[in-house]
């Protein structure tokens, strides 16, 4: 199981993560836990200065931004999932 948290606020551009990241695994077939993370200090505590940001199995993948559906993809296939 892939554990995957999306670190921000709330706003559009982080509920736009979480569907790309959702979307990812589940095409990928992939089993995984997802968290959201909105509390500063525990965003802060991964690094993290600017949200979006997803972690993937406790290491920060993307920040500030948010990527598209593939390279979340191939992120996950890096990990070795």
């Amino acid at each position: 199981m892939i554990e995957l948290k999306v670190l921000g606020t709330g706003c559009p551009k982080c509920r736009l993560l979480e569907e790309r990241a959702i979307k990812a695994v589940e095409e990928l077939g992939i089993p995984y836990e997802l968290k959201k993370v909105t509390d500063i200090r525990e965003i802060m505590s991964h690094g993290v200065m600017m949200t979006p940001a997803l972690v993937v199995n406790g290491e920060v993948k993307f920040v500030g931004h948010v990527p598209m559906v593939k390279k979340i993809q191939e992120v996950l296939k890096e990990t070795g999932v």
